[in-house]
């Protein structure tokens, strides 16, 4: 039966090596509808084996608050930005006084002036989602850079409205009020994650291969996701198929505010990698815990959705 899977797996296979098409997972969807249920909030999530192709989706095209998800499109842009020479990974950048913001995160503890690299803020804001580092990296790429980036990727509900504990500046949509920081859905959220694992920097139809620049920006960041701190969701109770102490199998980035806990993520099971966007929101629990709802159904959302496919 395995034989007959990856067969059939393969005739859906082209381009970057990924799945073109897929089947949608309905038993495994009903189970996770069961899951959700009585939960005392919302859900919204969506999920693909890389693999075989199959996804299972709840609400996946619901705009949703990103919180530091959002990062990871400061990221990918910053990626691009480096394949095209505009940034550079060593260009220099001034900590000062003014730039430092509460929340997540370390640089605001830190005395100023303070010289850090383009790279050393892209990694405090994946490794510790530190939100100074987040502004550091938006004042370098430039906001609308990055909001054009995602433009580009063709996503319809995903947009990074401003710097993080900082107002809004311009003309903004009207859903910023409602959305804060960034809007973004699990489907299109997936998408961003699935270009890392996939190392796709091309323009959306492009055929062109991957080249060995390339790789080693997506090393790179994945390099940063494997060692995000923040490992009680989607990680909780998957950590173990680590089997060294060298990077986690498991790259994500997660994003809280007080009503909201999100994980975008790819588990790299022995199957092959399987990318999980999960999403919670208003949610009745707001305690900043460990065991707090939502990361505990995100934790084993995630655990039901990779056994049941890394099993197959």
């Amino acid at each position: 039966m395995r034989l007959r899977s990856m067969v059939v797996a393969l005739l859906l296979c082209t381009g970057w090596g990924r799945c073109a098409m897929g089947q949608n997972d309905a038993a495994l969807e009903a189970q996770l509808q069961t899951m959700t249920a009585g939960y005392h909030g919302k859900v919204a999530l969506f999920a693909k084996d890389l693999t075989t192709g199959q996804t299972v989706a709840l609400n996946a095209d619901t705009p949703v608050q990103t919180a530091s998800v959002i990062k990871l499109t400061v990221l990918y842009d910053a990626l691009q930005q480096v394949r095209a020479g505009r940034v550079h990974f060593d260009d220099k950048i001034t900590l000062t006084k003014q730039d430092q913001v509460q929340g997540s995160g370390v640089l605001m503890f830190f005395d100023t002036p303070l010289t850090l690299t383009l790279k050393d803020v892209l990694t405090m804001m994946v490794i510790v989602s530190d939100n100074t580092a987040t502004n550091l990296a938006i004042g370098h790429l430039g906001l609308k850079n990055i909001d054009d980036e995602i433009v580009a990727l063709g996503l319809k509900n995903t947009w990074l409205y401003k710097k993080v504990f900082a107002p809004a500046e311009g003309s903004m949509p009207a859903d910023q009020t409602q959305f804060g920081l960034g809007k973004t859905t699990p489907r299109e959220m997936a998408s961003v994650m699935q270009r890392y694992v996939d190392c796709n920097l091309n323009p959306p139809g492009s055929t062109a291969a991957k080249t060995a620049e390339d790789e080693q920006l997506c090393g790179a960041a994945l390099h940063m996701l494997k060692n995000q701190f923040y490992r009680d969701s989607i990680p909780r109770y998957l950590e173990t198929i680590d089997s060294s102490e060298k990077d986690s199998a498991i790259a994500n980035k997660t994003g809280a505010l007080d009503a909201v806990r999100n994980d975008v993520g790819v588990v790299y099971a022995k199957s092959g990698p399987i990318v999980l966007s999960l999403f919670t929101y208003d949610n009745k629990d707001q305690s900043w815990t460990v065991d707090n709802e939502g990361e505990v159904l995100m934790a084993h959302l995630a655990k039901t959705i990779v056994d049941k496919w890394a099993a197959k």
